[in-house]
């Protein structure tokens, strides 16, 4: 007999035998007889037993078989009726949390040292069905724009963005790091597919214990080639946000009801605002180097209440704040054509383009200080003929803890790696 899912009940046939399999969500005792309710991965089923039959504790995977049976009170009008319960494991522990409550009343590291159990949660799961549907819009987006999935190494041999955040690790007995982003690869392969991207992790080693930092994320990358400038980049990431809104509508729906989510709507153009304009908007110096959160949130207000946008783009990014591999505002040097993009006041996506001239690079390397030659696996993509291209990076854990206002990113992180936690 096949298995008839949680979301399959409420079409059986009254008086059909059939089969359902998953964990015991709850047992609910009363005088005659015992509800048990059973959680699968699409929903709860409720299942009843009477004559005394004994229910395996809470959480224990079981195989039931029983009737199909109408009942108005039931999930989906269905319940099942004279069960025959088998356990498929030994009766199972007690969890840290009770799963079958609405809410989890836990601490967020209860939930994080227990998170192979307290994932199961349903109001919990939901959470990452979002990031998966995110992901799917991404990719299928990306597709539609001819764009080629592509995976590249984590273990490099150099920093790709410089400095010292990152973590060096003993490759066979030489130094090597963790790939802090994909960047230098997937730029070289614009050279073979134009159009390019991958989802995966990239590792920063920075000591920053706050609640919009991790170790480890994962991070949405796409790169193009023959652009004109970022603002090519920028329509690409627009299309790709509202591909990422769509999926999530369309693969998510109940994720989306039952977290609370809100999902912004991704507006035809996105605002765009000049880093010194953003500057004497929010009474920053005009000469701050960088945005800080307090920054990011009033332009955040900004673009809500003059563009009715949850999104906002500040391009021309000082170029002393930026990597050697970024392209230079045309008219002004001292800017860079490159952006962040702000959702709801945080900031999500970092983009821009790229150099693309070998003789640039020699310049932008020589002028760090720095020998050429130290990037000599790298450059030669470009002494082989490159067009001019640009990307960006998403990462998908912010994007998900501003969809369901999560006051820390660990909320909608499956096992989060920071400063303090290498476990569960």
């Amino acid at each position: 007999m096949r298995r008839t899912l949680s979301t399959e009940l409420p079409h059986a046939t009254p008086g059909q035998t059939v089969r359902l399999q998953g964990w015991v969500h709850r047992r609910r005792e009363l005088a005659a007889l015992t509800f048990l309710v059973l959680r699968d991965r699409t929903g709860l089923a409720q299942v009843v037993v009477k004559d005394g039959q004994q229910v395996p504790p809470e959480e224990t995977t079981v195989e039931v078989t029983g009737i199909a049976t109408a009942n108005p009170q039931a999930p989906g009008g269905i319940e099942v009726t004279e069960p025959v319960i088998t356990a498929l494991t030994e009766p199972a522990a007690t969890p840290p949390v009770e799963l079958w409550r609405p809410a989890m009343n836990a601490s967020l590291p209860t939930l994080l040292d227990h998170a192979p159990v307290t994932w199961r949660h349903p109001a919990q799961r939901v959470k990452w069905e979002l990031a998966a549907a995110s992901l799917s819009g991404f990719r299928d987006t990306l597709d539609r724009a001819g764009f080629t999935e592509i995976h590249t190494p984590k273990f490099v041999a150099s920093a790709t963005e410089s400095g010292a955040n990152v973590f060096e690790v003993d490759y066979f007995g030489r130094p090597a790091y963790l790939a802090q982003s994909p960047q230098f690869y997937k730029q070289q392969m614009v050279g073979v597919f134009e159009r390019v991207y991958e989802v995966g992790p990239v590792f920063r080693a920075e000591p920053h214990d706050t609640v919009r930092h991790l170790a480890e994320y994962v991070s949405l990358d796409a790169e193009l080639g023959f652009i004109d400038d970022h603002r090519d980049v920028l329509r690409v990431l627009r299309d790709v946000l509202a591909g990422m809104v769509s999926a999530v509508h369309e693969r998510a729906p109940h994720a989306v009801e039952l977290s609370g989510a809100e999902v912004p709507v991704v507006p035809e153009e996105i605002p765009v605002i000049h880093f010194r304009d953003a500057l004497a908007l929010v009474g920053a110096p005009e000469d701050e180097p960088d945005l800080a959160p307090e920054h990011e949130r009033a332009l955040g207000a900004w673009a809500l209440a003059e563009h009715g946008s949850d999104f906002v783009a500040v391009e021309g990014y000082p170029m002393a704040k930026r990597p050697f591999y970024t392209h230079a505002q045309p008219d002004d040097a001292r800017w860079s054509n490159s952006f962040d993009l702000l959702f709801r006041g945080l900031e999500l996506v970092t983009g821009g383009q790229r150099l693309h001239r070998p003789t640039s690079y020699d310049e932008a390397i020589r002028a760090r200080g720095e020998d050429p030659a130290a990037y000599a696996s790298y450059l030669q993509a470009f002494e082989h003929g490159m067009p001019p291209h640009g990307g960006f990076a998403i990462g998908l854990e912010r994007w998900t803890a501003r969809l369901v206002q999560a006051a820390n990113i660990r909320e909608v992180t499956l096992f989060p790696r920071d400063l303090n936690r290498l476990a569960p």
